[in-house]
């Protein structure tokens, strides 16, 4: 392990220099920094209006699960950064919204969802070609669908974008939306494993919503094939929700973008930060790019909690992360780079959400393998009786092992350039995209209840 050099991260004001493309401007760096280019409209494709105002309906009604009691925004809500303010979410049999979820006597969940739910910002850009922690759904040219996912060559075609892709895989999770075993037809279905074609889950759902006349007219009103009399087909749903996503919470009004367009300079404390992230601290080796993530894998020994991502007849707890997409020995425990728009709004951070403070997360992200050692538990879990337990892989000093040796030594920052770079990351926020251009509808047609 190393630690940085005393004095190297000081910014010196030189007269003689220029300013980074306005980032440092009054504050010269003495070595200057390479920046990303200011996002603009070329990198995200055009919006229309009334398809993401329908796709703000179907996001937020809970018509699409099983039990008609879960909507996309239980776990992506507005209030908690666009996730759900837990390390680990709770989903089908639980009730009440962001740490406030709980469990009834009722219908308990059969487990916490096994990682943390990801952030929205920004998922309409062209460049965000794979999703989900392991990328298990990703941009791929040689399939008939042009997407990659973990249903091979059954997945359908129609999917208009891999974010529209993503939106509808949480719909046949018994954990996340469809429900268990015979408790609905959809979740029947799922449990038989028909998702497409006649009578799959995925028709199932979009049957729902075309016996809603005001769905019916919509759809009719945003696609033209459907006005003329084409059924609404599961696509259709997806692709809304996508349109949806990608205009409501687009991310690039930041007083960092205001910096990258040269429109005004960083705070100092900002600009300092600024100089560790791209200089020394190696943070951008990884979060690169105007959406701060380089779209990779990799091992960083983030603390692993909960059931881990295992199939049920599999009786470990851990999660191999991008090895369940690719089976590559390299790719134990790594996980997908996040971007870190509004990442000071976002926690629990890592996959497991292990870490309910984010100046804690770096210190020991930084440090990679050499931290998971002293890791102690910090995490925002909802009690759930009579499951595995949470704490498997901490309290197993094998598991503990493997992990910090695929992630390797890091180095170690002081409190100083740990407050730094938190300054650097509250220059992400976004207050526009935080707060959404469309909002939260008052009803959904379904007239079932929107979680606020």
């Amino acid at each position: 392990m190393r630690t940085i050099p005393a004095g190297t991260t000081k910014i010196r004001t030189l007269a003689a220099m220029t300013c980074v493309v306005g980032l440092l401007c009054g504050s010269a760096m003495a070595q200057p920094i390479a920046l990303p280019p200011a996002v603009t409209d070329a990198d995200f494709s055009p919006i229309n209006p009334a398809e993401a105002a329908l796709g703000q309906l179907l996001f937020f009604d809970p018509i699409l699960s099983g039990n008609r009691n879960i909507s996309c925004a239980t776990c992506h809500h507005p209030r908690f950064g666009t996730s759900d303010g837990l390390s680990l979410g709770l989903g089908e049999g639980a009730e009440g919204l962001g740490p406030a979820r709980h469990v009834t006597a009722v219908n308990t969940p059969e487990q916490r969802i096994p990682r943390n739910s990801p952030a929205l910002f920004n998922l309409g850009a062209h460049e965000f070609t794979r999703l989900f922690h392991d990328g298990r759904i990703e941009v791929d040219p040689s399939r008939p669908s042009g997407i990659r996912t973990p249903m091979d060559d059954e997945m359908v075609t129609g999917f208009a974008s891999v974010l529209s892709a993503q939106t509808m895989f949480p719909v046949l999770s018994p954990d996340e939306m469809a429900g268990h075993y015979s408790e609905n037809d959809v979740s029947k279905a799922v449990r038989s494993g028909v998702i497409t074609g006649p009578g799959g889950a995925w028709d199932k759902i979009a049957a729902r919503v075309a016996q809603i006349p005001e769905y019916q007219a919509k759809f009719g009103s945003v696609y033209a094939d459907i006005g003329a009399g084409r059924p609404i087909a599961f696509t259709d749903i997806s692709n809304a929700i996508a349109v949806f996503v990608a205009f409501e919470w687009r991310s690039d009004t930041s007083p960092f973008d205001a910096a990258l367009r040269g429109e005004a300079p960083l705070p100092p404390a900002a600009a300092e930060g600024a100089a560790l992230f791209y200089g020394p601290a190696g943070c951008s080796a990884c979060h690169s790019g105007p959406f701060l993530t380089d779209h990779s894998f990799h091992a960083m020994a983030a603390p692993q909690l909960g059931p881990g991502k295992a199939e049920r007849f599999e009786m470990h707890s851990r999660d191999d992360g991008r090895f369940r997409v690719t089976g590559r020995a390299e790719d134990r425990f790594a996980f997908r780079t996040p971007s870190l728009r509004n990442v000071t709004q976002t926690g629990p951070w890592g996959h497991a959400g292990a870490h309910s403070d984010l100046g804690s997360f770096i210190a020991d992200h930084t440090r990679r393998g050499d931290a998971l050692a002293q890791y102690r538990p910090q995490a925002l879990l909802p009690e759930l009786p009579n499951t595995k337990p949470d704490w498997t892989i901490l309290e197993t000093p094998a598991e503990m092992t493997e992990i910090a040796l695929q992630a390797g030594h890091g180095i170690v920052l002081s409190p100083a350039e740990i407050g730094s770079i938190m300054a650097f990351l509250n220059s992400l926020k976004d207050q526009n995209a935080l707060a959404g251009r469309l909002g939260i509808p008052q009803t959904v047609p379904s007239g079932l209840p929107v979680d606020r």
